[in-house]
C-alpha cells in the first residue's frame, strides 16, 4: 500500500498530521466548543423550507458573490456595515485562508500571539505563507506594550489577533487591537470566533473598521449559532479588503444550500443566539468550581474554559474520557480545555474531574 513517504508532497508537509479533534462516540463530548443545544424544531423546519426551495434548481451555479446572505450578514453585525463590506465562506477558516492567500504567500510572513488558535499556523504553511509565533504574558494576557514591541520586531505582513482567544478564553483590550493596527506594516486580522460569548463590557473590534482599512474582523455561525454543521464563515472589513478576496475565492464557492440555510438561520437569530447566556452560565460555574478546587483557570469570555491540572495533561484527559467526558488537549503542558455546554453536562464533567484526584 502506498504511504505518504512515496508520494513527491511537498517537503515542508512531510511528518504533519491533519487538523482535527478526536471524533469519538462518547456520553458527554466537551471538545470541539460546538453548541451543545439542538436547533431548535421552528428554525429546523425555516432551514428545510429554505434548502427544499433551492432543490430543483440545483442544476444551476448559486449566486457566486452571495449578496443577499452578506446583506443579512451586515444588518445582524450592524455598526452601519453594508453588504460590500462583508464577505462569507464555508467557515471562518476558509476566510481566513482566503485573507492569507491574498496579503500572504510566499517571501511574506504572517504572525500571531500564542498559545492560540492552532489553525493559523497550519493555514499559513498551506499558503505558502512564513509563520512567526509571538508570545503572551504568563497569564496569557497581552499588554500594549508586549504586543507593539513584538510587532515592531518582526514587521509581520499578516498579524492574527483571537478575542475572545482560543484555546485560553481571554478578550483582548481594545487598546492592543488599536495600537497594534498602528504599528503592523500589513493587514491586522481580529479573529472573533467566539465574540458572542463574550462578558459585558467587552468590545469588538467592529467598532474600530472606521477608517482602517487594513483591519478584518471574521467570525462564524458554528459557535453562537449553533450552525457548525452549516460551515458558514465570515468578514467584516473595508469593500477594498473584500474585493481583494473575491481575487482568490474558488468559483461558487459557496452552495445555493449553504447559502439558503444561513439565511434560514438569521431570520430565527433571536432563537439561536437564546441559548448564550444559558452557556455563558455554565461556563462561569465551571469557572467558579474549579478555581474552589484548587485549580488555575484562565479568564474566559467564550464557550470554553482552558484549566491546568498538573503533571501530564494527557494522563488527566484519558482519566476523563474513560469517566465518558471528551475535552480537549491542546498541546499546553499541564493544562485541558473544557466546553460549556448544558447543565447536565457541566455536572458531568465535575463528577469526572473527581477522578483525577481520587
Amino acid at each position: 500500500m502506498t504511504s505518504l513517504d512515496d508520494l513527491p508532497i511537498r517537503a515542508d508537509l512531510r511528518g504533519l498530521s491533519p487538523y482535527g479533534a478526536p471524533q469519538l462516540e462518547v456520553p458527554v463530548r466537551l471538545n470541539t466548543n460546538e453548541n451543545s443545544y439542538p436547533v431548535p424544531d421552528v428554525v429546523a423546519e425555516t432551514i428545510g423550507r429554505a434548502i427544499a426551495a433551492e432543490l430543483r434548481n440545483l442544476n444551476r451555479y448559486p449566486d457566486r458573490d452571495a449578496v443577499a446572505l452578506r446583506g443579512d450578514l451586515a444588518a445582524y453585525l450592524g455598526h452601519g456595515l453594508t453588504l460590500d463590506q462583508v464577505w462569507a465562506a464555508n467557515g471562518s477558516n476558509e476566510v481566513q485562508q482566503q485573507l492569507l492567500q491574498v496579503f500572504g504567500g510566499p517571501g511574506r510572513t504572517a504572525f500571531g500571539f500564542t498559545p492560540a488558535y492552532s489553525m493559523h499556523p497550519l493555514l499559513a504553511l498551506g499558503t505558502g505563507t512564513r509563520w512567526v509565533p509571538a508570545r503572551r504574558g504568563a497569564d496569557f494576557g497581552l499588554t500594549v506594550g508586549e504586543a507593539v514591541a513584538q510587532v515592531r520586531e518582526h514587521r509581520p505582513d499578516v498579524v492574527f489577533l483571537c478575542s475572545p482567544n482560543n484555546p485560553t478564553g481571554t478578550a483582548l483590550d481594545p487598546a492592543v487591537v488599536a495600537a497594534v493596527l498602528a504599528e503592523a506594516p500589513g493587514m491586522v486580522v481580529v479573529d472573533e470566533a467566539y465574540a458572542e460569548f463574550a462578558r459585558a463590557g467587552a468590545v469588538s473590534a467592529l467598532s474600530l473598521l472606521p477608517g482602517h482599512s487594513r483591519l478584518v474582523v471574521t467570525r462564524t455561525m458554528s459557535k453562537a449559532f449553533g450552525f457548525a454543521g452549516g460551515r458558514l464563515g465570515y468578514l467584516a472589513a473595508d469593500p477594498a479588503v473584500v474585493a481583494a478576496v473575491q481575487l482568490v475565492r474558488l468559483p461558487y464557492h459557496l452552495s445555493a444550500l449553504t447559502q439558503a440555510a444561513a439565511r434560514a438561520a438569521l431570520v430565527h437569530r433571536d432563537a439561536l443566539l437564546g441559548t448564550v447566556s444559558a452557556i455563558k452560565v455554565q461556563r462561569d460555574r465551571i469557572v467558579s468550581e474549579l478555581r474552589s478546587r484548587g485549580h488555575r483557570v484562565a479568564d474566559s469570555d467564550a464557550n470554553f474554559v482552558l484549566f491546568r491540572v498538573g503533571g501530564d495533561q494527557r494522563v488527566a484527559w484519558q482519566v476523563l474520557l474513560d469517566a465518558g467526558v471528551l475535552v480537549r488537549d491542546v498541546g499546553l503542558p499541564g493544562w485541558l480545555r473544557v466546553t460549556a455546554g448544558t447543565p447536565a453536562e457541566t455536572d458531568a464533567f465535575l463528577l469526572a474531574l473527581e477522578k483525577l484526584s481520587s
